[in-house]
């Protein structure tokens, strides 16, 4: 989690600092449905990297937003799921998904 110095002033600041980059969204968008593997994960999102996938998923589990469980198997079995708190953005993911919806039926209709 952020600490109260790194906090912006602005809270909608603060909110764009903890989800605001494109990665960070796709995986939320991925998260709501189902737990994922990071495999599964590195599949769904075209473009995104290994190690780019491993910085936003840690950044996540840090500032308690995701919660990384590891199974002790073999091979080890490690899956990503929304917290409690992660959980509380899903509106805020629902209303960007309805107004690229809208965004795109404009472009496509002029």
């Amino acid at each position: 989690m952020l600490t109260r110095e790194e906090l912006p002033d602005c809270p909608v600041a603060t909110a764009v600092r903890l989800i605001g980059n494109k990665w960070k969204l796709l995986i939320l968008r991925d998260l709501f449905v189902r737990p994922w593997r990071f495999n599964e994960l590195l599949r769904d999102l075209p473009g995104l990297s290994q190690k780019v996938l491993t910085d936003n998923l840690r950044q996540l589990e840090a500032d308690g937003i995701i919660i990384r469980t590891a199974y002790p198997e073999v091979p080890p079995h490690v899956e990503y799921a929304l917290s409690d708190l992660g959980r509380t953005l899903e509106p805020i993911i629902e209303e960007l998904r309805i107004w690229g919806a809208k965004y795109q039926e404009i472009v496509r209709n002029s």
